[in-house]
């Protein structure tokens, strides 16, 4: 991180409105136009040059360009933290960039119900087929419950929530990590978790397109990994579940929540279900072959179908497979104008 291309970057007061707007929320290249007034090509060039200074991040999903603050865990964290505290002192100080500076966040409070707008729309287009199969097991709020209280022995740390779907998993456990990342393949669904999660500190949320069978993370990055009602999913679960393992770090957790093994084979077409639950044995043979070490089951019966939560620890690597196991590069997160 070079200090003059910092001050250079912020030499500029589009730039600094943009420091400030993403001190609050994560944003897409289309948004930050919206509330900076100025064209996406231009907005964009000042989008380099702040990411060319390791001041902000790019993340694709789709067709879509989101920009964030650069992650406060990262190399130069101290400079970042500071430059964070003079634009706040500047807001505070100067009543022309104070006002600036709120006419933006009111033009984000538009954001965030348009936001909110589609996550509702979204629930009413699909609220039927949710009901139909909640109306088979035990309430989500006892799940929720349930899933706490097992993962409260030891601290969460960095957390990955797989197939994050709405966000509620990030929600619920967001005052406890340290920093959660949120993934989901599916654009929509990544919307309406962005819609659900705006009011938590943009620098402890991530949310990341990708694929749980290729995860975009460099090895050893999390102390926690929830996989919530998303292995069903899985044609070969043995998959997603090898690749949870390489970013879970020694002694890190995996926490699974799914059903147990059943006969509704109508979720197959209805809710494209590629697998019809698990029983204890396959998922312990999965949890262990991927190298995790696996706790004692808890079934929550429902009305007609159980729901498991399959808790295991990240067993650490023998030493003859460190050099096949190495961490890998991150795999830039993909992002997206939304």
């Amino acid at each position: 991180m070079s200090i003059d291309a910092i001050f250079k970057a912020l030499a500029d007061p589009t730039r600094l409105r943009t420091m400030r707007l993403l001190s609050a929320m994560e944003l897409s290249v289309g948004e930050l136009a919206q509330v900076l007034g100025q064209s996406q090509p231009r907005v964009s060039r000042h989008v380099g040059i702040l990411c060319d200074a390791n001041l902000a991040e790019r993340r694709r999903e789709g067709s879509w360009v989101f920009l964030r603050a650069t992650n406060s865990g990262q190399a130069g964290a101290p400079v970042l933290a500071a430059l964070d505290r003079l634009l706040a002192t500047w807001e505070r100080e100067n009543a022309d960039f104070a006002q600036i500076c709120t006419d933006d966040r009111r033009k984000l409070t538009a954001i965030r119900a348009a936001r909110d707008a589609n996550a509702e729309d979204y629930f009413a287009r699909h609220a039927s087929e949710w009901d139909e199969l909640r109306a088979l097991h035990i309430s989500d709020v006892q799940v929720e419950e349930q899933l706490s209280t097992a993962l409260r022995d030891a601290p969460l740390g960095a957390v990955l929530d797989i197939g994050t779907g709405t966000g509620r998993m990030t929600e619920l456990f967001a005052s406890d990590a340290e920093r959660i990342v949120a993934l989901d393949k599916n654009l929509e669904m990544l919307r309406v978790a962005r819609a659900k999660l705006q009011h938590l500190p943009a620098a402890q949320i991530e949310l990341v397109q990708g694929d749980f069978t290729d995860l975009p993370f460099a090895a050893a990055s999390f102390d926690t990994v929830l996989l919530h009602q998303v292995l069903h999913f899985a044609h070969d679960p043995a998959i997603p579940l090898s690749e949870a393992a390489r970013v879970t770090r020694p002694g890190g957790r995996i926490a699974i929540v799914d059903f147990a093994s059943h006969d509704h084979e109508e979720l197959r077409d209805r809710h494209q279900h590629a697998r019809l639950g698990y029983t204890d044995s396959q998922m312990h043979d999965l949890m262990r072959d991927a190298g995790f070490a696996p706790s004692e089951p808890i079934a929550l019966e429902g009305v007609e179908l159980i729901v498991k939560i399959w808790i295991g620890e990240r067993r650490p690597l023998p030493e003859s497979h460190t050099s096949k196991n190495a961490p890998r590069a991150a795999i830039p997160a993909k992002k997206a104008n939304l």
